[in-house]
């Protein structure tokens, strides 16, 4: 066996030499070609009329935007509304403007040996609190209107071995997914089908979905033949029929008025499990906190401009909202003046990738972050080799995706528990340069801005300033 198995190597490694020859032979001789070929080109390129010059094209796009050529001819093509994957290109004002301080002699850092605190608990004025390991949540991403029934598991399987929460998004629960998440959010839907009691008794904690950042509170509708079967059944549908969400939440009205009883009712329903809501943040931000305040929220969830979904139109995704840095400021200032800050747990979303952007939000006041679009990566990580280069790596993940079957669940966890671990490793080593020993003590004290827009807007000192 294992003189065949050598065999087989070295008869691999003649067939690559000999390959690698064949090519450096046939770019040897054929240079002369080459070089006429390239001439030949280039020569058009410099003479040819502007008019008829390819490099025309390229000086259009370089005023108009790749981006905004191909979705204007999307536009020709379809004569419809178009809806874009994976959230806006458009670059926001963001962390990149602020930078943090360094302990060294006024302060002195944190030896390696101290351990740090990154524990975050969730909704603590509840009767159930739900206390997790780090202050990273899996973000609502929806089995069948978006991922499917593997990739929905694995993200549960994946944030339970790192000791955190993750989120169903507005798409039907599942029960493989109930059983694989320790901590799982329940968001009550727009759609209506997670509104049955049975359903939301399995919380642990239950998200009122008012918005999203990406596709504002607009009406969403998803046809029938774009669900998965069993996405389709849980839902209720009947044959033919889309799954539409609604821009108003069922049997909500007059938020004013509405919301409380419901709020209450979800606090029935499971026991005491923390009750919160999801927004898109906008220019009225502090009159629509004030409501979910009165309405007597545990925990309310941020989405700023730059976040993610399976697919909206661009208009939304570009053009409307607040940026997150801006948002979480604003809500962490007005629940503090509230006199709520310890009580109500805000969790922020919306374009945020790295650890160093996670640690900023959270001292600009928020107490825990959700991750979407980092997390799908982390989770399909080597899986997108099985799409590319054919296929685009949302086939692996998506509901409908043409390799959604290649998934393997068990290595997908795993991978996205790894990038939790290793994201939360790194906001310790940022505490630790800040002299602290824990994540809830990191503040905008820490902060200086690069410019001063974002010293004026956020209230911190400009770093080139003493």
């Amino acid at each position: 066996m294992g003189r065949k198995k050598t065999e087989t190597t070295d008869l691999w490694k003649v067939a690559l030499g000999s390959a690698g020859l064949t090519c450096l032979g046939l770019l040897f001789f054929s240079r002369p070609l080459i070089n006429r070929v390239f001439d030949s080109w280039l020569r058009t390129l410099i003479t040819d009329p502007y008019e008829e010059n390819l490099w025309e094209f390229i000086s259009a796009s370089n005023r108009t935007g790749l981006q905004k050529i191909v979705e204007n001819s999307l536009r020709s093509q379809e004569g419809r509304v178009i809806h874009r994957p994976f959230g806006s290109p458009k670059r926001f004002p963001n962390t990149d403007g602020l930078v943090f301080n360094i302990a060294q002699l006024s302060r002195l850092p944190t030896e390696k040996n101290i351990p740090i605190d990154t524990m975050v608990t969730l909704g603590p004025k509840a009767a159930r609190p739900v206390t997790i390991s780090m202050p990273l949540i899996i973000s609502g991403m929806a089995y069948g209107l978006a991922l499917s029934e593997k990739a929905k598991v694995a993200l549960a399987k994946g944030a339970t071995l790192a000791g955190t929460a993750t989120n169903t998004g507005e798409g039907p629960l599942l029960l493989s997914e109930r059983r694989a998440a320790k901590y799982l959010i329940l968001q009550y839907d727009r759609g209506g089908w997670n509104h049955k009691p049975e359903i939301i008794k399995q919380a642990d904690m239950v998200e009122v979905q008012f918005g999203h950042a990406a596709t504002g509170g607009v009406a969403r509708r998803t046809e029938y033949h774009e669900l998965p079967p069993k996405a389709r059944s849980l839902m209720g549908l009947k044959p033919g029929q889309p799954a539409v969400t609604r821009a108003h939440l069922p049997g909500v009205k007059n938020p004013k008025k509405d919301l409380p009883p419901l709020i209450a009712r979800l606090r029935r329903l499971t026991g005491g499990a923390p009750i919160g809501a999801k927004i898109a943040a906008g220019k009225d931000l502090e009159k629509d906190l004030g409501i979910l305040l009165d309405a007597g929220v545990d925990f309310i969830s941020l989405d700023g401009a730059g976040a993610a979904t399976k697919g909206s139109p661009p208009i939304l995704q570009d053009d409307f909202g607040l940026p997150t840095v801006y948002a979480v400021n604003r809500a962490a200032r007005f629940l503090e003046k509230q006199g709520v800050k310890k009580e109500v747990t805000l969790i922020a979303s919306g374009r945020l990738a790295t650890p160093g952007d996670f640690l900023k939000i959270l001292a600009l006041g928020a107490d825990a972050v959700y991750l979407g679009t980092v997390a799908l990566f982390a989770l399909a990580h080597t899986h997108i080799l099985k799409a590319l280069p054919w296929e685009p790596p949302a086939q692996v993940v998506f509901a409908q995706g043409r390799y959604q079957d290649k998934l393997d669940v068990d290595k997908a966890a795993q991978d996205l528990a790894n990038f939790l671990k290793s994201c939360n490793e790194e906001i310790k080593e940022g505490v630790r340069a800040l002299g602290k020993t824990a994540v809830r003590q990191v503040d905008k004290k820490d902060l200086v801005a690069l410019d001063p827009v974002m010293a004026r807007a956020l209230k911190i000192p400009l770093a080139s300033r003493a």
